[in-house]
C-alpha cells in the first residue's frame, strides 16, 4: 500500500463528511443522491483498513440522520442500517464514545417509530449502548439513561442518572429537559420539580458568585491604583 493512501482516504473522508452534512440540509431526490453517493464514498474507504472505524461511524451518523426524514419501513431500515455501523465501528475501537451514543439514540428512536412500551428490547439495548458510553466516559450518557428509565416510570434510577450527569456537567439546558418528551411521564412529579428548582438556583448561585467576583476584581483594581497614586505623591 503506497505511504500516501492513509491520507489520500483522509481527504477523500473529509470530502464524504461534507457531502453529508450538505445532504442533511437538502430536500427530496437531490438530499437521497447525496446520501447515497455519500454511502458510495464511505464503501470505498473501507476498502482498506485505514480509516474503517471513523468512516463506519460517519456513515452510521448519515444513516441516521437520513432515517429523521423518512417514515415507516424506510426509517426503520436506516436506523438498523446505522446501529450496525456504528456496531462494526466499536468492533474496531471499543473505546468509539460517538458511536455508543448515537446507537442508543437510533435504538431509541427505532423503538419510538414501532411505538414499543418503554420495556422493549429496543430500549433495553439503547439502555446498553448508553451504559457502555458512560464505562468509555463517565456521565456523558447519563442523561439519556435518565430519559429511560423515566420513561420506565424508574424514578429513583432516573434522579440517580440525572444527579450524575449534573455532576459531570452533561445535562441538556432546563428548558430543553422541561421539553423533552421522555420526560413527560414525570415533569410533574414533585422530586422532579424539585431537581428543576435546584438547578435554577444552581444558575441563581453561579451568578451571584460571579457578580461578587466582578465587584471584587473592580475593588482591587482601585486599590492598586489608589496605592500607586500614594507612591507617586510620596515620591514628589
Amino acid at each position: 500500500m503506497s505511504l500516501l493512501t492513509p491520507f489520500t482516504k483522509k481527504s477523500k473522508l473529509n470530502a464524504t463528511i461534507k457531502q453529508t452534512a450538505e445532504a442533511r440540509i437538502s430536500e427530496g431526490t437531490t438530499r437521497d443522491g447525496l446520501f447515497k453517493a455519500a454511502y458510495q464514498s464511505y464503501a470505498e474507504i473501507l476498502q482498506e483498513d485505514a480509516l474503517r472505524a471513523e468512516t463506519l461511524y460517519q456513515w452510521g451518523f448519515a444513516l441516521f440522520h437520513q432515517a429523521s426524514t423518512k417514515s415507516a419501513e424506510e426509517a426503520a431500515s436506516l436506523y438498523q442500517n446505522a446501529i450496525e455501523k456504528f456496531s462494526f465501528c466499536m468492533l474496531i475501537n471499543p473505546d468509539y464514545l460517538a458511536a455508543a451514543i448515537n446507537s442508543g439514540v437510533a435504538y431509541m428512536d427505532l423503538a419510538r417509530l414501532n411505538q414499543a412500551k418503554a420495556e422493549d428490547h429496543l430500549y433495553l439495548l439503547a439502555k446498553k449502548q448508553f451504559e457502555t458510553a458512560n464505562l468509555i466516559q463517565a456521565g456523558t450518557a447519563s442523561y439519556n439513561l435518565a430519559c429511560i428509565y423515566g420513561l420506565q416510570g424508574n424514578t429513583e434510577a432516573c434522579l440517580d442518572a440525572l444527579e450524575n450527569a449534573r455532576t459531570k456537567v452533561t445535562l441538556p439546558a432546563i428548558d430543553d429537559i422541561l421539553n423533552d418528551p421522555d420526560m413527560s411521564t414525570i415533569k410533574n412529579q414533585a422530586w422532579f420539580t424539585a431537581f428543576i428548582e435546584s438547578l435554577r438556583q444552581d444558575i441563581i448561585d453561579a451568578n451571584t458568585r460571579a457578580e461578587a467576583e466582578a465587584e471584587q476584581k473592580i475593588l482591587a483594581e482601585k486599590q492598586k491604583k489608589l496605592k500607586k497614586v500614594s507612591k507617586d505623591d510620596n515620591y514628589y
